[in-house]
């Protein structure tokens, strides 16, 4: 099917009332949210940033994205036919994440997953669905577990569907995030019929676990891999259950598998001892970072560039950042080239901190080391140029960034406002938003929307949050847990009940349990309004999430 025939199917399809979420069937006494031309929105509404550096940026020509390095006499005539088959490539990966981002809008504004598959038949007559197409969109349901599941058992039952181990560990994944692993298992079991089981699928399932604080269920899951499915760890498979463990605050545990397992079932190498300091340098804990280190050197190791930038890191979070400067010089010393992100490590560590000049530095040390200057070199510049509220500098790097064709990106805009927010600048704030818009390559994510709905809602401005919600919500981009408390506090603290409902239904469809405080804060204000029937409703919601798969 042609992009413009499925454009066009997916917009009647959203037209259809048939479509829109039941919450009558539930709430009758929610309001729509209010209008986005009401006065609080036309008194603060700003088209443009405040600061004359950051416009909106239209091109006079095509940009061109050739790195110019030397003049060739003769062409290959080879090289004709890469250039040919790239340009093949990127129109392909364009309708891709065009039909990707029009499947994604529909699902997003379904916001119940017993309606995918009515809206999704009715949307496109076609029955032929592109792989690549299905991966892109379960990669943008990250936050979505029940609508990526749901949108994917449609997308089985077309014709060109291929399930892949990919596209399982996508939706294991997004799952996973909202603590749905019965599900999970019930999924791995297919893909072990499919014979599409692989070792990252038990690394995913063990990280969301220790994510979850289910840290001994983690571990198990990794002997599960054998014992169960018959397949044997690698010395990489240890590796990343010791980093899954120490990425989520549970080096102790960790340190706990590399000792108890050492030498007996497996043989550390170097990255085995970097994943321990990194882990104890998490935490801070620097003397028993200095015994891992101690440990590595009596087992024969070395430390390499990684070693070095992990403990910079350390030193750099743990606010030795005399330690981290001595350690970079040290390494230079044994001609170990550090790499952009060393460099990177020590100009944000540095920022945070107001030590400007010398954040400064390090940027010109890398420019002149030979590294190429990457997009997140320059974020880290421009944040240590925020953190010492020169925003005007901050700025320019921007504008060195665009200069040099290695961004900005949404990350350069993240650190920004997140910077503007804390300011209090908000109308500045609001202004840059707008203007990523009009860039390339900088489309708001997820966590851009959470800066700007957390910003409006700290200034009790829940009608400019609503408005960005929605924005959000029609190009596709599904909320995450931390949004919904922001935004369902923020209403609640106002006695907006009704509205604060209708998003709290709004995240229970998407399979996401709240978390108790937040039920319990809504639960009274039902209460106090005699609405203890829908007090039960939700509390059965809730409880039916907890303890059953939801489909599949």
């Amino acid at each position: 099917m042609h992009l413009k025939d499925f454009r066009r199917n997916i917009t009647k399809s959203l037209l259809k009332s048939s479509h829109t979420p039941p919450y009558s069937t539930i709430l009758t006494q929610l309001n729509p949210t209010q209008s986005y031309t009401s006065p609080l929105y036309r008194r603060n509404h700003i088209l443009f940033p405040s600061n004359p550096l950051l416009p909106l940026h239209f091109p006079q020509k095509t940009p061109s994205f050739a790195v110019q390095r030397c003049n060739f006499v003769n062409v290959p005539a080879r090289a004709v036919t890469v250039c040919k088959n790239a340009q093949v490539k990127l129109k392909a990966d364009f309708e891709t994440a065009q039909q990707a981002e029009v499947i994604c809008k529909l699902v997003s504004a379904i916001g119940n997953s017993q309606n995918v598959e009515a809206a999704m038949n009715s949307a496109t007559s076609t029955d032929c669905l592109s792989p690549n197409v299905v991966l892109e969109v379960l990669k943008r349901l990250n936050n979505g577990g029940i609508m990526a599941l749901s949108f994917f058992r449609w997308a089985e039952k077309k014709k060109g569907f291929q399930h892949s181990s990919e596209c399982y560990n996508c939706l294991i994944e997004s799952l996973g995030k909202i603590k749905q692993f019965k599900m999970v298992w019930l999924l791995v079991d297919e893909m072990k019929l499919k014979g599409l089981l692989c070792a990252d699928t038990f690394a995913l399932i063990s990280r969301r676990l220790a994510r979850a604080r289910k840290v001994k269920e983690a571990i198990e899951t990794f002997e599960r891999m054998e014992r169960k499915y018959g397949m044997k760890p690698e010395l990489q498979d240890y590796n990343r259950l010791l980093d899954t463990l120490s990425k989520s605050r549970q080096v102790e545990r960790a340190q706990m598998v590399f000792d108890k397992w050492k030498n007996t079932r497996f043989m550390p190498d170097l990255k085995s001892y970097t994943i321990m300091l990194e882990g104890w340098g998490q935490e801070r804990n620097f003397l028993r970072l200095d015994e891992a280190f101690r440990e590595m050197k009596e087992d024969g190791f070395e430390p390499d560039v990684v070693t070095y930038g992990i403990l910079i890191n350390a030193y750099c979070k743990g606010g030795k950042y005399d330690d981290a400067v001595r350690l970079y010089y040290e390494m230079e010393g044994k001609n170990i080239k550090a790499t952009p992100h060393i460099y990177c490590t020590l100009i944000n560590g540095l920022g945070s901190v107001k030590r400007l000049n010398e954040a400064v530095k390090f940027y010109e040390l890398c420019k002149g080391s030979g590294c190429d200057v990457e997009a997140p070199t320059y974020n880290a510049l421009v944040g240590a140029y925020c953190k010492s509220w020169r925003m005007h500098d901050a700025y320019k790097v921007v504008d060195e960034m665009r200069k040099c064709g290695v961004g900005p990106n949404t990350r350069t805009y993240d650190i920004i406002l997140n910077n503007l927010v804390k300011l209090q600048r908000s109308k500045e704030a609001y202004g840059v938003f707008q203007s990523m818009k009009g860039e390339m390559g900088c489309e708001p994510s997820v966590s851009t929307y959470e800066i700007m709905v957390r910003m409006f809602c700290n200034e009790g401005r829940t009608d400019m949050a609503m408005q960005i919600w929605a924005q959000m919500k029609a190009r596709g981009v599904l909320p995450g847990m931390h949004m919904f408390s922001a935004l369902i506090d923020s209403l609640c603290n106002e006695r907006r009940i009704d509205a604060a409902c209708k998003y709290f239904h709004e995240m229970l469809e998407m399979g996401m349990r709240p978390p108790d405080r937040m039920f319990k804060q809504l639960k009274q204000f039902l209460v106090k309004e005699g609405k203890q029937d829908i007090v039960i409703i939700f509390a059965h919601k809730i409880e039916k999430l907890r303890k059953s798969p939801f489909v599949g």
